[in-house]
Formats: C-alpha cells, sequence, structure tokens
C-alpha cells in the first residue's frame, strides 16, 4: 500500500491563494497561505483572473507558477458596492508540489465546496468580504493537504495509464482531464492529428478562447497526454536497451494552462527551453504575435457551426526592423493522417454505438429530454460535476446538437455543420486513395489503398508476434498491468525488428488493428489480471439489452459500466496513439548512425541525392552528421512524400531524439517529381 493510499486527502499542496478585482488596485491577491517563506506569489492575480472572465457567473481556471501547477475556481457575485459595476470577481485556487505527474483536478470538487461556504458564511454575516475568521475553513483545507513529505507520499507519481485511470482515486471522476479525450477527437476530428504531431514534436502551441475557460484549459492537458508516456520514458529508457531513440528533454511538454499578456517574457524563456509548451488565452492580443508561438488553435471561431481553426506560424523576409517577423497561416491535417484516424475513428464509433445502445435502453422506461449524443447531455442522474465538465466541452462541440427539438437556428447550424462533416469525409476518402497510390508505386509494396474494414479488426490477433502475420483467430487482450502497449518488438538479441519498417501486429495501424484493453472489474484491473475477448463489442460491455424500470441500484450499475467503458475507450485511444509513435521512433532510428559523434564522415545519406537547399530550425546543440531523406524513406514513416508539413514534423523527431545528427528532408524538385512519378 502506496502512502498516499493511507491519507484521506493527497498532500501535495504549497499554497492557498483568494484573488479578486479592486475597483482603484485592479487585480490583487487579497489572502494567502504558503507551506514556505520562498514561493512567490507576484502576477498569479493575472492567470486566475485573467480578461472577460467578468462576463460567465463561474468558472475554472488552470494554470502554472515556477512550474507548480494550480487551479482556481472563479464566481462572479452581485454587489451593490461602489466601484464594482454591480459584480465582485474572486478566484479561489491553490498551487502544487513540483512532481512528475501533478494532479490539480484531484483537489477541484473540495476547491468548488469550500469557494461555496466561504461565500455562504459572507452573506449570512451580511459582510461582503470574509473576515478574518471566514477563512478558517480554507486554513483547515489547506492544512490537511499542504506537503509534508519530499516524496508527496506518492501524490506526483507517474506509473502508466492504467494507474492513473483505474487506481489514482478523483472525485467525480470525470475530474480527470484525460477521460475527455474521445470528446477532444470528436471536437477537432483529423486536425487533431495535426495537434499531435506538434506535441511530439515539442513546438509551443497556443489555443485561443472566449470566456468560460474551462474546457480549454483541459484541452491543454489532454494534448500533452498524448505523448505524455512516450515523452516521460524517453529520459529513462537506452537507444541499445529498447531500441529506442533517447530525447533531448527528460520532462514532457510543459502544460501551461492560462496565460496573459504579463506572461510573454515566460513564454519567451520557456520558448528557449526547446521543451515545448502547451497553453491557452483570452487575450486577443496574442493573435497579433505569431512569433510567440508555432501553432494556434481559434477556439473562438468554433460557433457550433464548424470546428475550431488551425493557423501555423510561419516566418517573413525581413522587410523593416520593425516590421512583422511572422504570419499566421490556415493548416489542415495531412492527407497521412488519414489511416491512423480512421483506426481512431472506429473506436469512437464503436464507444458510441455502445454508449447509445445503452442509453437508449436505460431510458425507453424512464423518458429524459431527446439528445442526439449521449455524451453531450447526460442523463439527470449523473453527479452534477460529471455533467459540468462534460457541459464545458460540449459548448466547443459542433458535432452535436443539444437538442432534438432545438429552434429553427440550430437546425441550420446542424445543417451546415453536417455539410462540413461530409467535406472533411470526402477529403478523408481522396486521401486514402492517394496514398494508397503512392504506396503501390513505393518500394513499401506491403500497402495498399482505400480499405473497407470491419470492427472485428479492431483486435490484436494472437500469434501473429513480431511476424505481423494474422493467422490465429482468437483475440489477445494484454493486461492492463504492462500499461500502454505497441511498443517495438525486439527479438532475442535485443535488436528491434523493423523489416520494411512496417509494425507488427501489436502496433500496427496501418492494417486497422489496435489493441483493445478489457477488464472483467475494478478488482481484476487493480491486480493486472487480463481476460481473453472474442471481439471488440464484449470488451466494451454494458449493450443495456433486457432493461426494465430500473431500481437505484440498476441504475448505479448502468453507471458504473458507462465509466468503464469510457475508461476503455480512453486507453484504446492512447494506446494507439503510443503505438503510432513507437512506430515512427523505431523507423527514425534506423536511419541515425549508432555513433554520430565518431563518425569519420560528418554526412550520411539515407538515399542517393544531393542536398536540399533550403532547411528548418536547427537542433538546439551543435550537429556533428546530417542525415537526408529522400521521399521513399519519408514513406516509411507513413507519411505524405509531397507534405512540407510532414517534412517538418520529421525534422522536429530528428531535433529531439537525434542527437548529435541532423535530419533533412529532402524537397527538391526532382525528389517530389520521382515521388509522384513512384520511383524516387
Amino acid at each position: 500500500m502506496s502512502p498516499e493510499s493511507k491519507a484521506k486527502y493527497p498532500q501535495d499542496l504549497v499554497a492557498i491563494f483568494h484573488a479578486s478585482f479592486h475597483p482603484t488596485r485592479g487585480h490583487v491577491i487579497d489572502w494567502s497561505m504558503k507551506a514556505s517563506d520562498d514561493l512567490n506569489l507576484d502576477n498569479l492575480e493575472f492567470s486566475a483572473l485573467p480578461s472577460g472572465l467578468h462576463l460567465v457567473e463561474q468558472d475554472v481556471v488552470y494554470f502554472t507558477k515556477d512550474s507548480h501547477h494550480g487551479v482556481c475556481v472563479f464566481r462572479r457575485r452581485k454587489t451593490i458596492e461602489h466601484g464594482h459595476r454591480g459584480f465582485r470577481l474572486s478566484s479561489l485556487g491553490i498551487l502544487l508540489a513540483k512532481s512528475q505527474r501533478p494532479r490539480p483536478w484531484r483537489h477541484l470538487a473540495m476547491l468548488k465546496d469550500l469557494v461555496s461556504r466561504i461565500h455562504l458564511s459572507c452573506e449570512d454575516s451580511g459582510t461582503l468580504h470574509p473576515t478574518e475568521s471566514g477563512w478558517d475553513p480554507a486554513r483547515v483545507f489547506f492544512e490537511e493537504r499542504k506537503v509534508r513529505r519530499a516524496d508527496l507520499g506518492g501524490a506526483g507519481e507517474w506509473r502508466g495509464w492504467s494507474h492513473e485511470l483505474f487506481e489514482v482515486p478523483v472525485d467525480p471522476p470525470s475530474a480527470t482531464p484525460t477521460l475527455h479525450l474521445p470528446h477532444l477527437l470528436r471536437i477537432l476530428g483529423p486536425s487533431s492529428l495535426t495537434l499531435y504531431k506538434h506535441v511530439l514534436g515539442r513546438r509551443r502551441i497556443l489555443l485561443y478562447t472566449q470566456p468560460p475557460v474551462e474546457a480549454a484549459c483541459i484541452l491543454c492537458h489532454v494534448a500533452a497526454d498524448l505523448c505524455f508516456e512516450a515523452q516521460a520514458e524517453s529520459s529513462s529508457t537506452s537507444r541499445e536497451g529498447l531500441g529506442r531513440l533517447r530525447g533531448r528533454h527528460s520532462d514532457p511538454i510543459a502544460v501551461l494552462g492560462m496565460v496573459t499578456l504579463s506572461d510573454l517574457e515566460r513564454l519567451r524563456v520557456e520558448s528557449v527551453s526547446g521543451r515545448g509548451w502547451i497553453a491557452c488565452t483570452t487575450d486577443a492580443l496574442f493573435l497579433e504575435k505569431p512569433a510567440c508561438y508555432d501553432l494556434l488553435i481559434d477556439l473562438a471561431t468554433n460557433k457550433g457551426i464548424s470546428r475550431p481553426t488551425f493557423y501555423a506560424s510561419k516566418p517573413l523576409p525581413p522587410t523593416s526592423p520593425r516590421g512583422p517577423t511572422h504570419r499566421l497561416s490556415t493548416i489542415r491535417f495531412a492527407w497521412s493522417d488519414v489511416r491512423l484516424w480512421n483506426e481512431l475513428d472506429r473506436i469512437l464509433l464503436l464507444d458510441s454505438a455502445q454508449h447509445y445502445s445503452s442509453h437508449s435502453h436505460s431510458t425507453s422506461h424512464n423518458p429524459q429530454p431527446s439528445s442526439s449524443s449521449a455524451s453531450t447531455s447526460p442523463p439527470p442522474h449523473h453527479h452534477h460535476h460529471h455533467h459540468h465538465h462534460h457541459q464545458a466541452l460540449d459548448d466547443l462541440d459542433p458535432c452535436f446538437p443539444q437538442h432534438a427539438n432545438a429552434p429553427l437556428k440550430s437546425k441550420l447550424i446542424t445543417t451546415w455543420t453536417d455539410a462540413w462533416r461530409v467535406y472533411e469525409d470526402v477529403c478523408v476518402i481522396c486521401a486514402g486513395l492517394l496514398m494508397g497510390s503512392w504506396r503501390s508505386n513505393s518500394y513499401l509494396g506491403g500497402g495498399s489503398g482505400l480499405r473497407l474494414e470491419g470492427e472485428d479488426e479492431l483486435n490484436v490477433v494472437e500469434g501473429a508476434g513480431s511476424s505481423g502475420k494474422a493467422g490465429a483467430t482468437s483475440a489477445y487482450v494484454r493486461s492492463l498491468g504492462m500499461g500502454i502497449e505497441g511498443r517495438p518488438v525486439a527479438s532475442g538479441s535485443g535488436e528491434l525488428q523493423t523489416g520494411s519498417h512496417r509494425r507488427s501486429s501489436g502496433m500496427s495501424w496501418s492494417s486497422g488493428r489496435a489493441t483493445v484493453i478489457a477488464a472483467s472489474s475494478s478488482s481484476g484491473i487493480g491486480n493486472g489480471k487480463a481476460r481473453q475477448v472474442s471481439s471488440v463489442s464484449t470488451a466494451f460491455a454494458g449493450d443495456g439489452a433486457g432493461v426494465h424500470d430500473a431500481t437505484e441500484e440498476e441504475r448505479e450499475e448502468e453507471r458504473e459500466r458507462e465509466r468503464e467503458r469510457g475508461l476503455l475507450t480512453t486507453l484504446s485511444l492512447l494506446q494507439t496513439f503510443h503505438a503510432h509513435t513507437a512506430f515512427q521512433l523505431s523507423v527514425l532510428e534506423s536511419f541515425i548512425p549508432r555513433q554520430p559523434a565518431y563518425s569519420d564522415n560528418p554526412t550520411t545519406s539515407a538515399s542517393a541525392g544531393p542536398p536540399p537547399t533550403e532547411t528548418n530550425t536547427p537542433p538546439t546543440a551543435t550537429p556533428t552528421n546530417t542525415v537526408y531523406l529522400a521521399p521513399k524513406d519519408v514513406l516509411a514513416f507513413e507519411l505524405g512524400p509531397l507534405s512540407a508539413f510532414d517534412a517538418r514534423y520529421l525534422e522536429w523527431l530528428g531535433q529531439e531524439y537525434a542527437g548529435d545528427t541532423r535530419v533533412v528532408v529532402k524537397r527538391g524538385w526532382r525528389d517530389l517529381l520521382g515521388a509522384l512519378l513512384g520511383y524516387a
């Protein structure tokens, strides 16, 4: 039993504070408690009360301060006090100790209750601001949860996704940002893979939103989780041991949460480190400063009509000393992303089918307001916090109308949304056809064009092993204690088996297969036991068949089945991303010299041909070797040889994982023409 399990609450807080807006002094911190006097809380009030928050009644804001993660609860209260323009704006927040996996959401439910108690106390006493004794509940809250041990009693440990989702207690469970991964993918669609590539490449990512901001803060954490396991393990995994490259940075990409204009210098410092970061903001002036970030996701453009807009920051040739240095250019998903997206979409469709079936049965005898998506309108018996978290994300979702009896405007919006999704589907089909044409003409003869793959292909076939042969019929389900699977398969000699750089069945997405992790019960999950399933539909249990007038106990069981189904869906999606990451890093390793620092020839080439004339930003360290990748080498990564974005993405991977070797993708006209004709 871990030390954390013995404590009633996670003991990882280093500060608690109250920020408010003063009519003459502006943003101020008017009360605080700290575990150490050395902790600096300056400028924290701006993160706790970002611009525009006065437009909403309540909100939740995630942020960081000097690598300390935190969360605060915002409330807007009516007042007749002079200078406040009818409202008092305040936030009560906490800061956590530094750790590998800080989890501020574990304190969120109790922090909301604490805010309500303090405000209720003010109303009862007839005061506008808490008195000194009015802060007593906050003092008790902090004393119960403040840091007492250097190891935090295990509160900040990282033990893999199975432990994270099934064993780390969170109340309510929906407060865990990672569980919103399926919803994130539905909101962003195939463009989520553009975000994934920027995260793996450790770029600077900024989300622009309008209040409320909780959904944007959650998306920051979910985006980082796409590559969290791979980036967390890269520092402790040697190239010779498991055949994987070592990353330059020991920590995953930084999640900064809410940032404001006062954080510009901080963003500059974070950018110099090369670790990469993800942040969100409500300050529209950031739209005029594209030099501060590499990818901008404009959530404000999503008015329920289309998906959020992605912009890439591109440098401009210098014209004048004070002229603009960068511009924003719209960026969409690459056609090479189609295969991975099809696999993710199948998992999402399976989850939706099970959810619809279960929800329709449970409501047939208990009528509820109609809804086109169970994920966007949870049943009334769900926990209040559970509904609040989903509603925050539903505000960003263009794909699910809230009610079938919505007004005419909403129906028109749905019509345009459907047209957009048809256009997106056409792009996906065309991309599949073109990618299939490339592979049929390439040396990767195992590739094929567009495939009509059924849901049963989501199983990993037992006995396929590293050879990738699908001969057996029974499904093999890995133990949950083994974490997210799909790592490169090593032979008995310890060498990585990549063959022609096609993934084995255990980590294949090009063949349309993904491991589905299942468990018979919560206790089975905790002790790492696995069971055999005959199909994916049995892994996502709970079809809701034979539901009658449900008792409270039956409804509770149904909620538990729904929660477990969501956990299994999230694990399957995380595993798919991890398998894809492991595959591309294994291919990259095959092109990197074993001892680049001692090579007699500082320039090597994966394929014959002249070096390119243009390159991207050099890595942080001075390279001693250079590897040039031809279009057919790009195909080995399952990427598009004609895509400029895919070329940049490979060079980002080289900067992070290639050590002293510089990776450059050749994009001369001869190379591109050869890729089109199939001989390069």
